[in-house]
Order: C-alpha cells, then sequence, then structure tokens
C-alpha cells in the first residue's frame, strides 16, 4: 500500500486543485474554503485509521480526546470545583486518546470496513453533519466539505490499489482488491454496524437542496469554462497563439445574393434590359449603403 506521505502529498493536491475550482466558482467564502480544503487532506488519509500504530489514527484520536475534554470541561463548569473540573478535563483527555483508541483497535481490522464506499459515504456524512450542526456552517458550505472529504477518501483507496499492482515485476500482490470495495464481506457484523451508524448519519444530516441547485448552476459551469484559460497572456507576459486578425477587406461577390451589399448595382428606372451577344447592358448606378457604427475602425 501507498505510505502516509504518499497520501497526504496525493490529497493535498487533488485538495488544491479542487479548492482552485471552488475559489474560481465563487461558492462559498474564503475562510470556509481554507476548512473545507483541509478536510479533503484529512479524507486522504482517514482509511488508515484501522491501522493501530499509524500517524492517522493516533491524531484522530489525540484530536477527537482534545475535542471531548473540552466539550465536558464547558458542559460542567458550573456544576463543579476547578480541581474537580481539572480532573474531569484530564480523564477525559486520557480516556478517549488511549482508551477508546485501544477498544477501537481490538475490533477494527486494518483493510477491513474503512476501505469500503460505505466508510466513505459515512465518513462523507458525518463531514456534513460536523459542519452544519457544531460549527453552524449554511448547508451548501456542509456538504461541500462532505464532498471534499468523499474525494480525499476516494483517492486513498485508489492509492491503494494501484501500489497492489507491482508493475515492476509484473505481478498483482494479494492485498489487491481489498482497499476498494462495497463492503467488508468478510466481517459481516463490522459491515452491519457500519450501515446503522450511516443510516443514522443519513437521518441526521442537512438538506441537500441548497448544495445541489449551486454545483449544477449552469451559469456557475460557464464562469468556470470562461476562466480556464487567460483571455490574452499567460501570468501577462506569455501571449496566446490565436488565429490570425479576420480581414478587414468586403466578402467576394456570390451568385446568390441575400439582403444588401455595400456598393451593389442596382439599375436606373425606366433602363431597358440589355440583349444577348455583347449587347450593351442597363445603366447602373452605385448606390453605397449607410456606414455603420463601429464597422471597420
Amino acid at each position: 500500500m501507498a505510505n502516509f506521505t504518499t497520501h497526504i502529498a496525493a490529497g493535498t493536491i487533488v485538495s488544491g486543485a479542487l479548492a482552485t475550482l471552488t475559489l474560481a466558482a465563487d461558492v462559498v467564502a474564503p475562510e470556509n474554503l481554507v476548512a473545507v480544503t483541509m478536510v479533503g487532506v484529512l479524507g486522504s488519509v482517514l482509511p488508515d485509521i484501522d491501522l493501530k500504530e499509524s500517524r492517522p489514527s493516533r491524531a484522530m484520536f489525540a484530536g477527537l480526546g482534545v475535542f471531548f475534554s473540552f466539550v465536558v470541561l464547558f458542559a460542567f463548569a458550573l456544576d463543579y470545583s476547578i480541581s474537580e473540573l481539572w480532573l474531569l478535563w484530564l480523564g477525559t483527555l486520557v480516556g478517549v486518546r488511549y482508551g477508546l483508541h485501544a477498544a477501537f483497535h481490538r475490533l477494527a481490522v486494518h483493510r477491513g470496513i474503512w476501505h469500503s464506499l460505505l466508510a466513505c459515504l459515512f465518513a462523507s456524512v458525518l463531514t456534513a453533519i460536523f459542519f452544519s450542526k457544531l460549527l453552524h456552517r449554511p448547508d451548501g458550505v456542509a456538504w461541500l466539505a462532505a464532498g471534499f472529504m468523499a474525494v480525499g477518501f476516494l483517492v486513498h483507496l485508489a492509492l491503494d490499489e494501484i501500489y497492489s499492482v507491482d508493475v515492476m515485476d509484473t505481478r498483482i500482490k494479494s492485498s489487491f482488491g481489498t482497499a476498494i470495495k462495497l463492503i467488508d464481506r468478510r466481517h459481516p457484523f463490522a459491515t452491519g454496524a457500519m450501515l446503522a451508524a450511516t443510516a443514522a448519519a443519513l437521518y441526521l444530516s442537512p438538506p441537500t437542496k441548497m448544495f445541489v441547485d449551486g454545483i449544477s448552476s449552469q451559469s456557475m459551469w460557464a464562469g468556470l469554462q470562461h476562466r480556464l484559460l487567460p483571455a490574452d497572456k499567460w501570468f501577462g507576459l506569455v501571449a496566446l497563439r490565436k488565429a490570425g486578425p479576420a480581414s478587414t477587406l468586403p466578402p467576394a461577390a456570390s451568385p446568390i445574393t441575400t439582403g444588401s451589399l455595400p456598393g451593389q448595382a442596382q439599375p436606373v428606372p425606366g433602363a431597358q434590359a440589355g440583349k444577348a451577344d455583347g449587347a450593351p447592358g442597363p445603366v447602373v448606378t452605385t448606390v453605397p449603403d449607410a456606414p455603420q457604427a463601429g464597422a471597420q475602425r
């Protein structure tokens, strides 16, 4: 499988590219975009939470310990003395960081349910709930963060599958097929628990209308297409190669004409049509068109 550095690098590149598109589309405030981008990077290492000694696992449970310790502290701030609050805060921090970490890894199996599309859906919906309910961000921002989480998660699974193929030795490793899967058939209990957690998360998730309306906006995609390439020069220095300037000469005469043409010959009233075999034609006079504003300056 890919190592931690590779996952972080790939997640950062993909999340940065998505953040650039999001910023160009002007659909989210910059201060929200920073947090959303970090979620994408987090998603690129999250599947390895089931690896006990991995940095993602230690970092996540340390973060959860800090978060829940302060939740407990603020929840009981008026009920206990300072000494008791210190004990509550420290006990929660240690309990989550080490106790919950150990209990989780007694049940979790590497390349198990956390390396599945079901886990990707659960992590994405949980991200939307976190942004909406705890950070009080708009529903559109919450689901945008969920999208970044899903992309980062899928990048991790794809890299693990790619690294399961030994190109130099032209063989497929035994780990091939264990990263990208819908569910974990080897551990039905874990799959059932993840399925129940995903259903509960979907029930608690914010509405998706704002996000769907924004992502399906034709004007937004038209604006992105317009801004995809520079209009004149790259970084104001290198000019784009374009077709030559349109000719200012009038178009060549055509045997079939419609409408009025500049300098079109019109017969003088009362003149007779010329005869065949070299007979002189009708007397004509040239009536120029009225000049058009802004034409051929």
